[in-house]
């Protein structure tokens, strides 16, 4: 697309509000996500395997995307997230948990693959940054109406799963109408369909460097955001003795901070460079993580929480636009496929630290872990993964 042409108001209905829509219903549940889970009377452990399951939905993902393109791919993946939040809502024990997840995994893969790959495909790489930066932003945006919203239902854990559920299928109809088409992929518009397994291996293969640096940085950012998200309602409940209804206040109140950054991420992402953003936004991210286990009460667990998220939101939108960055122009959905999957790794790896550490030493003890790998993160960005910015 040529970047007269291109206009962000363009993306509002294919992706921006369905975008909003889906992140509110997501805010909605997240608040009491990993409350919910321990309620089956399980360990940490057990809990965090449980939210942590959903990875394993990247490697169907990575398939249907090429295959069926990215409308087709996109309203696939919102009827599983559908399917999969009912799923949870009537879930009786550990093993309809793993399932609902693991189908909820395969969904959300399929969705935010595709409209990647989406985003790829129709944004210009000068204005990349600030148009994915904006859709960091609405995400950020429906995540904090969600949970606003969720201080007003009461003590129910289940409720939240059913609201989420209809507001997936008020966005699967609007997605149905308003996402256009877009080319799949160059060889298989010329008749040429190379083994998907094969073709992977080779975009592995030549993007091997760049997948050891800047996707293990990816790894390292999505570990201390995912813990972040599981943590904070688990300490707030179980060692600071907050109510229900004041987690999810703390939890509003702290994405509030994080969705008010996304103009200066984009700002900075485009005016001077990707890492300008990342380094300093996940620096701060991963000081509040560090001075979470000194916190005892409401206030000064909230201030800590708005400290991580204010650098969380300088960093948004940073791993979507990298990854749009360096994806090839041949293969874009199989090396956006496995860029999230190693982002999605970071994803399981951070509950699975808070979960091991939490049963061994105590939760203090996962925000220090969390907390150091974040500044890994940081050491990685600033010295091994190149600027992207200017690559044509």
């Amino acid at each position: 697309m040529n970047d007269r042409k291109f206009s962000r108001v363009s993306l509002i209905l294919p992706i921006y509000i369905p975008a909003f829509l889906l992140a509110t219903g997501g805010g909605i549940v997240s608040p009491t996500l990993s409350i919910y889970v321990k309620s089956f009377e399980l360990s940490y452990t057990l809990t965090t395997v449980v939210l942590a399951v959903g990875v394993l939905g990247n490697i169907p993902a990575g398939i249907l995307v090429e295959r069926l393109g990215r409308k087709p791919s996109m309203l696939l993946g919102l009827v599983t997230i559908g399917m999969s939040t009912l799923g949870m809502g009537t879930a009786e024990n550990f093993f309809q948990l793993i399932g609902a997840q693991l189908l909820g995994g395969i969904g959300h893969a399929l969705w935010m693959l595709a409209r990647h790959a989406y985003m790829t495909d129709v944004i210009p790489i000068a204005n990349r940054g600030r148009a994915i930066a904006l859709f960091g932003g609405v995400n950020r945006m429906g995540t904090f109406v969600g949970q606003f919203c969720s201080i007003f239902l009461g003590m129910n854990l289940r409720f939240p799963f059913f609201i989420y559920a209809g507001i997936v299928t008020l966005n699967l109809l609007l997605c149905f109408f308003f996402i256009p088409k877009t080319g799949r992929a160059t060889t298989e518009v010329a008749g040429k369909k190379p083994p998907y397994l094969k073709h992977l291996l080779e975009i592995s293969r030549q993007h091997a460097r760049l997948l050891a640096t800047a996707g293990v940085g990816q790894v390292c950012v999505q570990t201390l955001r995912r813990g972040c998200n599981i943590i904070i309602p688990l300490y707030a409940d179980e060692v600071v003795g907050l109510t229900t209804q004041q987690v999810r206040s703390v939890v509003m109140i702290s994405s509030a901070v994080d969705m008010s950054m996304f103009p200066i991420a984009g700002h900075m992402m485009d005016r001077f460079g990707r890492r300008y953003a990342t380094v300093p936004g996940v620096f701060i991210f991963a000081t509040g993580m560090v001075l979470m286990p000194f916190t005892g009460t409401f206030t000064w667990l909230l201030l800590a929480a708005a400290f991580m998220r204010m650098g969380n939101g300088i960093a948004s939108g940073t791993m979507m636009t990298l990854g749009a960055d360096l994806a090839p122009r041949e293969g874009t959905g199989e090396f956006l496929g496995l860029w999230r999957l190693t982002g999605d790794f970071g994803g399981s790896a951070g509950p699975v630290i808070v979960g091991n550490l939490a049963d061994l030493f105590g939760l203090g003890y996962s925000g220090f872990a969390l907390g150091g790998i974040g500044y890994l993160a940081v050491s990685i960005f600033l010295w091994l993964v190149p600027e992207t910015l200017q690559r044509e």
